[in-house]
């Protein structure tokens, strides 16, 4: 990716005037792919050329982002391309002009591309160019999150369901891994949206912004949990709508909740192959594998210090927050299944009527042969005849339990204590979320210090007592484990002399393979040399005489005699 081979290209080129649908897509992402940033004008002439020459639009398409791809970051330079594709006539070629201002753009919050984007969204008559044209805007915008939930918030409202389903996108693409709020309050209805790919798009969107959030940081990630779930378990809910519960499941707990969505470095420089990964993933519209590309916009949140010789030393630092405030979320609960109800017997009707008559001439017999008699009268007791009771007196049972609830256990108070106070030291390598780097400090008379302000990820230390031994942070790598000792095997043949091949075998190879060699004698007298085998640990205990073998007799020699 993004090397310009010359010789690659021409491979692919080969395999693209083939003239195959299939192969043509995957080689004009490729060859955006491989040439990725460089504006090579040659390539860009080969694939406008072939774009036009061909019916395939699967082709088209390919060619399309490859042409965007190509672009990448190149500003200015892209505008005659730009231009040149979103005049064509072919709807498919001006979708890949959008991504070119996507990527060309991307980051810079450029009024000209946003423009652009805004007139075309409004404009164009192809629902795909505008959806594209609605999502660009988070590419180009992704720099300055908080304004975008003020720019689509009246494209969310189209009645477009294409135009609606590109602002959540473009919600989820620039406030990715912020936990805005602005923009949650925005996807929040998107996902009872009466369409089900707008639906996908919302819960997609939630979940790369709600990636890495708690409830601390913010309060609504339990809800859009507990949604997110009960989409995924509704058997009566729309595949689209179920096939993006699924993946922002996968997104929210993206890296086993220690990788964030970023389209830029910790430093603020553009990261391409998150923006890359990001352009091609919103392509699975199209071609679902392509969901995969999202995994370059991860980024894993920790911080690494190493040191001059690139080793990773153990020390600690301070985080000067409570550790609850940027926890992992709190797993899903698994609820235990439960066996099925038993089904009610069907009851026919004529059988109900049948049942209400008999009950109630039964009701009507036994009215007619009771005596009713009057229901005698409760006296009253006068206010005379009340015993006095003292009002002072205090109830000790009550009083004991309410005193038992409001004193706490010593133990309790120690460990409300231990949770709610502030400041805790972290190991090197440990989970720090881009939200948590401001709080981090190192001690001042501590080895280590880091060169520059520690901005996550990977920190170069300065030792400042490189005299003295250093002690290196044990890797947890896999271990090579020791092969099991051979069992003792009756005649003294082990299966180290005979190793187990996966071949096919004959009865007496198996056998012999597994450590029954010849002395041991084969079918009844290796299974009675095992069983008559004396246990060797006892004391005093001695091995049973191996049995001689059976003799067998052929059919014809006992018919001779």
């Amino acid at each position: 990716m993004a090397t310009g081979s010359e010789d690659i290209y021409e491979a692919l080129k080969g395999v693209l005037y083939s003239d195959s649908a299939i192969n043509g897509e995957a080689v004009g992402l490729a060859m955006g792919l491989v040439m990725l940033g460089t504006g090579n004008t040659r390539a860009l002439e080969d694939m406008i050329t072939y774009a036009h020459d061909t019916q395939h639009e699967k082709i088209v398409r390919g060619l399309a982002m490859g042409m965007a791809l190509i672009m990448y970051n190149r500003q200015e330079g892209a505008d005659e391309l730009i231009n040149g594709l979103l005049d064509d006539a072919d709807p498919t070629l001006r979708y890949g002009g959008i991504f070119t201002v996507a990527l060309a753009y991307c980051g810079t919050s450029s009024n000209k591309a946003v423009r652009k984007l805004l007139h075309v969204a409004v404009s164009d008559v192809s629902d795909d160019v505008r959806r594209a044209a609605v999502m660009s805007l988070g590419f180009v915008l992704f720099r300055k999150p908080g304004a975008v939930p003020r720019m689509v918030e009246l494209l969310s409202e189209s009645y477009n369901p294409h135009v609606r389903y590109g602002a959540t996108m473009a919600l989820g693409i620039a406030c990715a891994g912020t936990g805005l709020d602005e923009a949650i309050d925005l996807l929040e209805p998107m996902m009872k949206d009466s369409v089900d790919f707008v639906r996908q798009g919302a819960l997609i969107s939630l979940s790369m912004i709600m990636v890495q959030q708690n409830e601390a940081m913010n309060p609504k990630v339990g809800t859009i949990r507990k949604t997110l779930q009960k989409i995924i378990s509704d058997r009566h809910e729309d595949a689209m709508c179920k096939f993006g519960c699924a993946l922002a499941l996968g997104i929210i707990d993206a890296g086993g909740r220690n990788c964030t969505i970023g389209l830029q470095t910790p430093t603020g420089n553009l990261n391409m192959s998150a923006i890359v990964g990001m352009a091609v993933f919103t392509q699975y519209w199209y071609w679902f594998p392509l969901t995969h590309f999202l995994t370059l916009s991860f980024t894993p949140t920790a911080i690494i210090g190493v040191d001059s010789d690139l080793e990773i030393p153990s020390f600690k630092f301070h985080s000067n927050t409570r550790p609850s405030v940027f926890d992992y979320p709190p797993e899903a609960e698994v609820k235990a299944e439960e066996a099925p109800e038993k089904v009610k017997t069907a009851i026919l009707s004529t059988t109900a009527h049948a049942k209400r008559r008999e009950q109630a001439k039964k009701r009507q017999a036994r009215r007619e042969s009771m005596d009713v008699d009057m229901t005698p009268t409760t006296p009253k007791v006068e206010s005379s005849d009340k015993m006095d009771v003292d009002d002072n007196v205090i109830d000790t049972a009550k009083l004991a339990e309410e005193k038992g609830e409001a004193a706490p256990t010593e133990g309790s108070t120690k460990k409300k204590a231990e949770r709610e106070k502030v400041g805790y030291d972290l190991e090197n390598m440990s989970r720090v979320l881009p939200a948590q780097i401001k709080y981090i400090s190192f001690a001042q008379d501590g080895r280590y210090q880091p060169v520059k302000k520690p901005t996550g990820g990977v920190i170069l230390l300065h030792d400042t007592k490189s005299s003295e031994s250093k002690s290196l942070l044990e890797l947890k790598a896999k271990k090579k484990t020791n092969n099991a000792a051979a069992a003792p095997v009756v005649g003294g043949s082990s299966q180290q002399d005979t190793p187990f091949t996966p071949a096919r075998q004959t009865g007496d190879d198996a056998l012999a393979a597994l450590g029954f060699g010849a002395a041991a004698g084969v079918g009844a007298a290796a299974a009675s040399g095992v069983l008559n085998a004396v246990d060797e640990d006892v004391e005093g205990g001695e091995e049973a005489e191996v049995p001689e073998e059976f003799e067998v007799e052929d059919e014809d020699m006992a018919d001779d005699e």
